[in-house]
C-alpha cells in the first residue's frame, strides 16, 4: 500500500485504535516514526512500543487505557506544505495542557524542550 504521508498515517492509526478501545496497534517502521513515538512515550501519551522483525518491519504501539485520553492528534506539517518555525514562535497547545512535537537539528522533541534549548524546526504534530 502506497502512503503519501507516513507520519499522518501513523497518527491516524493511533487515534482510531484509541477511539475504539484497542490495547495496541501495528504501524510500519521508520526512524522518524520511532522518534515521534519516543517523545509520545516520554510524555505519557502511549505506554510503549516494540519493533517486530517480520518480513516487513512493524512497530507494535501499546496504548494506554482511557485514563490518559488523547482528545486529538493533528498533523501540522505535511509533505506538500512544510511548517517551520523559530524557537520564539513555537506554539503552545491548550495553554500547556497539550504538546507539539518539533523536528530539530538535535532530534525530535517537544515544543517546550525546543524553546528551552533555543532550537526551532519543523512542527510535526499537535497532541492534546
Amino acid at each position: 500500500m502506497m502512503v503519501n504521508d507516513p507520519i499522518a498515517d501513523m497518527l491516524t492509526r493511533i487515534r482510531n485504535a484509541f477511539m475504539v478501545g484497542k490495547d495496541s496497534v501495528l504501524v510500519p517502521d521508520s526512524r522518524m516514526k520511532r522518534s515521534v513515538l519516543e517523545v509520545m512515550k516520554r510524555k505519557g501519551y502511549i505506554a510503549d512500543f516494540t519493533i517486530l522483525n517480520d518480513a516487513q518491519k512493524y512497530l507494535d504501539v501499546k496504548l494506554l487505557g482511557q485514563n490518559r485520553s488523547i482528545k486529538k492528534i493533528e498533523r501540522v506539517s505535511k509533505p506538500g506544505c512544510r511548517i517551520y518555525t523559530k524557537n520564539k514562535n513555537i506554539p503552545t497547545v491548550r495553554s500547556g495542557m497539550g504538546m507539539v512535537i518539533v523536528s530539530t537539528s538535535k532530534g525530535m522533541m517537544t515544543g517546550i524542550e525546543a524553546k528551552e534549548k533555543g532550537l526551532g524546526g519543523e512542527i510535526v504534530c499537535k497532541i492534546y
